[in-house]
């Protein structure tokens, strides 16, 4: 499959901007985060990656499949901040 130099510059945007949104995660806690917290939010990244990339090759499977692995790192994230919140006794 070929893409277009435009496709291209697109697809390279939205792979760094999701790369970049991972680091900020991080500095949200003040204790290191726990296994959930850190596999949630590569699931969620990898699905932003797959559903931009659905999007731009106009491949609506791909983009459900990204938008499903997405929530559910969204899911597990959530879950590793509960057990950290518990742990930290918020």
């Amino acid at each position: 499959m070929k893409f277009t130099q435009t496709e291209r510059y697109i697809l390279s945007a939205g792979v760094l901007t999701a790369l970049c949104s991972f680091g900020a995660f991080a500095a949200d806690h003040e204790a290191p985060i726990n296994k959930d917290q850190v596999e949630g939010r590569v699931e969620e990244t990898k699905g932003k990656v797959k559903e931009a990339t659905g999007k731009i090759i106009d491949d609506k499977g791909m983009q459900v499949e990204g938008n499903v692995q997405k929530n559910l790192g969204k899911a597990q994230k959530g879950y590793g901040d509960i057990k950290q919140d518990i742990k930290e006794g918020k």
